[in-house]
């Protein structure tokens, strides 16, 4: 019989105490095992902590468009500034990731983005009180009435020419003002943003890739992906609850307050959600400070529970075992790797298809996420505030349940990674096609005076040159440049009381009644007394359509939602395992680079281009749009995003090609197609499958 030999430290303890022997291991894998759970639930936080920062900014992009009085396409840089950030920082975090303390660059990260966040507070607390524009009105003799048509007033830019040089001069200094600047904290801050949150996704995922069992990793990385989602729909919530208070709420009088929350010129309290955002942030920055280097696999942890209680040499042979640690290099020596490394990942002609997919696939989902409130509210006559509390309750939770759903679908079915194309080709192609019924979403377009009917009611091309002046009206000396718009009884809009030809009033504030509006009499003879109110009108038609739209939003995003997770993991597979983090990472860097950085100025300045009456800054000068042709701007939007998707359906069913024909029963790559995907990547890229040098760098191409 074979002898033993024990150490000291051991063999007292085991020949004292019997019982004493099994528990030893247990304790060292017990909490090692915690950690990676914990580790789980960190990145879920913090996956949570920066959707909810990023799906605020989004759903109030056009609060802040409003309240700084820009351009969309202005708006889109200030958003594409995110992905500067990210781009600054993404490639070299991805690639020294694995060879530093990930879980400590996470933490950093997090308190840049909390940094950040705060940053884009400060304009609210350095600009004045937002004044909306108003028209001029005159009292009458009675002091209970006014009138917006007032042949006394001289206020009609074309009066002279000695007013246009001083509207010019007003401009001018209008544009060398403080205040004209202090977006650019704004762009600061999600600058900063965008490279704390660099570091969270591939380091994260990497992280739990490396040690969480394989059979179980694309499940918690679906789970987490799952959980941070609840980030973005408490953003949009949020966002819909800020966009529904005054941007001044406790410091002014909310009864002088003449507009509601459907206005294109309501801006919303923007700087409070800020506030919360910045805080959440700073706070899942600190557990990850308590995380080691790296972890044992989850695997090797449990083959130690179930090893042979008897075996005691075992037993401290494993309990003497360590986390493996990835071996540390030096800066130099990592810089120096780093193109050798980029050109062997960029020779995977299947990893370049899958950047394409990527870079098409933002364009569109970026844009989606920018501007999607913008078209809801001027396709659908729904107020800001409503449409993204809308997407918040319900296009979210559907996205998580479709994301849910994609990572059990993979793990139930053990799909392989050609299943995961497969799955994921076929349900893009039924989502995009769905997509296209967004086309039949028709709603006319408001009917305003002199820029889409004429003042007599006949329907004329939208134009923002058309004759805003008319007969009835040109007696009032009305300002061309001001919108304050009132909806007459004959269900057209003017841009203001002064266009309708009113002539008196009843009513303060928000109940304030126009009476005598001698354009609206074009229509009638003069049979009849019409009045306006307040507001521009409402479309019926497109608030009937509303719900159908929704309905199909819903489907779209819970299909489109499936293909999610499933198309994440594929990433990991197509790659060899010492390339995943440095992959993800490159696959994030030229998506934001060639997706998230010019969608939302490009996209931006197309909306812009629908525009029929800007704005006007209280000082002078052009300010965000106040009315958009809703057609154009349907087409435009919705024709962008359709064709976008066009290239990723064709660029699926080309990734699905491609990983067939490297994965599939008929590859010479792959001895053993009845495995999981896991086993099966790991059976293509091991040295085991190839044991010698020259095996392995002739299926060099195919590990990548």
């Amino acid at each position: 019989m074979e002898k033993r030999i024990i150490p000291d430290q051991i063999k007292d303890k085991s020949l004292s105490q019997d019982k004493s022997v099994g528990p030893l291991p247990a304790k060292r894998i017990h909490p090692t095992f915690s950690k990676l759970k914990l580790f789980l639930g960190a990145l879920a936080f913090s996956f949570f902590a920066k959707g909810l920062s990023g799906s605020y900014v989004k759903s109030i992009s056009t609060q802040i468009e409003r309240r700084f009085e820009i351009p969309s396409s202005l708006l889109g840089i200030i958003d594409g500034s995110f992905e500067i950030g990210n781009l600054m920082v993404m490639i070299l975090v991805s690639y020294l990731g694995p060879k530093v303390h990930r879980p400590k660059v996470i933490a950093v990260g997090c308190l840049i983005m909390s940094l950040g966040t705060f940053l884009s507070v400060m304009p609210h607390f350095l600009m004045g009180r937002y004044n909306y524009e108003r028209i001029s009105v005159s009292i009458n003799n009675s002091s209970t009435s006014v009138s917006a048509c007032s042949p006394t007033l001289s206020l009609h830019p074309s009066a002279s020419d000695d007013m246009e040089a001083a509207e010019e001069l007003k401009d001018s200094e209008c544009e060398k003002t403080a205040n004209s600047y202090l977006w650019m904290f704004v762009l600061m801050g999600n600058l900063l943003r965008g490279i704390g949150e660099a570091p969270v996704i591939p380091l994260g995922i990497s992280y739990i890739d490396d040690f969480a069992k394989e059979e179980n990793s694309a499940f918690y990385i679906g789970m987490v992906r799952t959980t941070g989602m609840v980030g973005p729909t408490l953003g949009y919530l949020l966002g819909a609850f800020c966009a529904s208070l005054w941007v001044d709420i406790g410091s002014v009088d909310l009864d002088n307050i003449t507009i509601n929350p459907k206005d294109t010129r309501w801006v919303g309290a923007w700087w409070i959600g800020f506030l919360i955002c910045g805080i959440v942030n700073f706070l899942s920055s600190l557990p990850f400070w308590f995380f080691s280097h790296s972890l044992p696999k989850e695997e090797e942890k449990r083959n130690t529970k179930e090893l042979n209680i008897s075996s005691v040499t075992a037993q401290v042979d494993h309990s003497a075992v360590e986390p493996q640690s990835q071996p540390k290099l030096k800066f130099s020596k990592a810089v120096k790797d780093f193109l050798p490394t980029l050109k062997k990942l960029l020779r995977n002609p299947t990893f370049l298809v899958f950047l394409l997919l990527t870079i098409f696939q933002y364009n569109s989902l970026v844009a989606l996420g920018t501007y999607e409130p913008k078209f809801m509210e001027q396709q659908f006559n729904v107020s800001l505030s409503n449409a993204i509390f809308l997407i918040g309750v319900i296009l979210f939770p559907t996205a998580i349940l479709g994301m849910f759903l994609g990572g059990f679908i993979t793990k139930k079915f053990k799909l392989l990674v050609t299943g995961m194309a497969k799955f994921s080709c076929i349900t893009f192609i039924i989502s995009y096609l769905l997509s296209l019924l967004y086309f039949m979403s028709d709603c006319e377009v408001l009917q305003v005076a002199g820029l889409t009917v004429s003042y007599s009611g006949i329907k004329q091309s939208a134009s923002p040159k058309a004759s805003l002046i008319a007969s009835c009206n040109f007696d009032c000396n009305c300002m061309l440049n001001q919108w304050d718009p009132v909806c007459g009884d004959n269900g057209i809009t003017y841009m203001t009381a002064c266009f309708a030809g009113c002539k008196s009033s009843t009513g303060s504030g928000k109940n304030m009644i126009f009476h005598n509006c001698s354009c609206m009499d074009i229509q009638s003879s003069g049979l009849s007394n019409f009045s306006a109110v307040l507001g521009q009108c409402q479309r019926e038609s497109c608030t009937n359509k509303f719900p159908y739209f929704l309905v199909l939003l819903t489907a779209y995003a819970f299909i489109l939602s499936a293909v999610s997770t499933p198309t994440y993991v594929i990433i990991f597979r197509i790659v060899s395992p010492d390339l995943k983090s440095f992959a993800v990472g490159t696959e994030t860097l030229i998506g934001r680079l060639l997706g998230g950085l010019p969608a939302p100025i490009y996209f931006g300045a197309l909306i812009d281009q629908t525009c029929l009456k800007w704005g006007t800054k209280s000082c002078g000068g052009s300010g965000s749009c106040r009315v958009y042709d809703t057609k154009a701007f349907r087409n435009v939007y919705l024709g962008f995003i359709s064709g976008l998707r066009t290239a990723c359906c064709f660029l699926y069913i080309v990734l699905f090609i491609l990983i067939k024909k490297q994965f599939g029963p008929d590859s010479k790559d792959v001895k053993n197609t009845d495995v999981p995907y896991e086993k099966e990547s790991a059976s293509v890229c091991t040295k085991e499958t190839f044991p010698s040098a020259k095996t392995v760098a002739d299926h060099e191409v195919t590990c990548m």
